[in-house]
């Protein structure tokens, strides 16, 4: 029976050891990663080659299309959201216009599709 104790005080040992974890010898307090830099605010956001940057005012051309969801408008691939000034009645399904805006990348919208675009001036119709 000796053997067996032996045995069950060996294994609970080696066990109770796995979940100790590893011990730190300078005694300090562990010190986790600094998370990394991020850019200043007012730096413009890089993007992919022929894609403006969100905030970016620029201008769209096409025929406005109905999308997925009711009421969702769209140029290509842009969501057309009405800006200041700019009412949904401006931008009717069908209408060919050029529009200038600024695309808006984190805009969380009801549409599921398009990039979110904000209308704040139609330059032509």
């Amino acid at each position: 029976m000796g053997i067996r104790r032996a045995l069950v005080v060996l294994v609970a040992a080696v066990l109770l050891g796995g979940c100790a974890g590893t011990d730190d010898s300078s005694g300090g307090d562990a010190v986790s990663p600094s998370p990394s830099s991020s850019l200043p605010e007012d730096l413009p956001t890089p993007t992919p080659s022929g894609k403006p940057s969100a905030g970016a005012s620029i201008e769209i051309s096409g025929t406005i299309v109905q999308g997925v969801e009711p009421g969702c408008r769209l140029i290509d691939q842009y969501l057309l959201i009405s800006g200041p000034g700019v009412s949904r009645d401006d931008l009717p399904i069908g209408a060919t216009l050029t529009v200038r805006g600024r695309v808006e990348q984190g805009m969380m919208t009801t549409c599921q599709q398009g990039t979110p675009f904000v209308v704040t001036e139609i330059m032509s119709r």
